[in-house]
C-alpha cells in the first residue's frame, strides 16, 4: 500500500512539473511609434502635438544621419 502511494505521489509530482504549452497569443504587435502615429490622427485634444513630435524626431534623426555620413568619408 505504501509503495502504491509513493508511486502515485511521484507520478502526480511529475505531472505537475510538466509545463503547459503557451496558449496566450501576444496581440500587441504594434511598435510604440506606430501607436503614436495612430494617436496623432485621432480627434483628441493634443493629438496633433504627437504628430509634430514625431516629425521633429524624424528631422533630428535625418540630421544625425547626415552628420554621421560626413564623418564616415576619409
Amino acid at each position: 500500500m505504501r509503495r502504491a502511494l509513493a508511486v502515485a505521489a511521484v507520478i502526480f509530482m511529475g505531472a505537475c512539473s510538466i509545463p503547459e504549452p503557451q496558449l496566450a497569443v501576444d496581440r500587441d504587435t504594434l511598435t510604440q511609434r506606430q501607436k503614436d502615429s495612430i494617436t496623432s490622427t485621432l480627434p483628441l485634444p493634443g493629438a496633433s502635438v504627437v504628430g509634430r513630435a514625431l516629425r521633429a524626431s524624424d528631422a533630428a534623426k535625418a540630421r544625425a544621419e547626415r552628420h554621421d555620413a560626413l564623418g564616415a568619408n576619409p
